[in-house]
């Protein structure tokens, strides 16, 4: 098996494990994007090793594995930047939450603290102890 056919098993396997994930929905879909992305890089380099060489070679990259690696921490970058963003979309959407909660708590008492109630008795259906 040389190593083509070796990238471009990879590269379908990470494409069937990605598909696979998205249809149990334990990956949404613009997750699911960047990763299909991967697979789909994998497998075109499978195919057309030598455009990778090209690509290199007028880039001015003398060795074209290290472009690879490049390419392949750039990417890793922006994924974690986008990841970091969207993180901080949902903490922020959270606590704006949490706080409209509390502003329709804090307006409507609780069934617990309804009015005429006794402080302290707790729920009707309950018995006291040794009674």
């Amino acid at each position: 098996m040389t190593y083509q056919m070796t990238s471009m098993a990879i590269g379908i396997g990470l494409a069937v494990v990605i598909l696979w994930l998205v249809r149990r929905d334990h990956l949404h879909g613009p997750y699911a994007v960047w990763w299909i992305g991967a697979a789909a890089t994998v497998c075109l380099l499978g195919l057309f090793p030598n455009f990778f060489d090209v690509v290199a070679r007028y880039l001015g990259v003398s060795y074209p594995p290290v472009l690879a690696l490049v390419l392949g921490f750039a990417m890793l970058i922006v994924k974690i930047l986008t990841m970091d963003v969207e993180r901080s979309r949902q903490e922020r959407q959270i606590r704006r939450l949490a706080q409209q909660l509390a502003m329709l708590e804090a307006r409507q008492p609780l069934p617990d603290e309804a009015p005429g109630a006794h402080a302290g008795t707790g729920d009707a259906r309950r018995t006291e102890p040794g009674a």
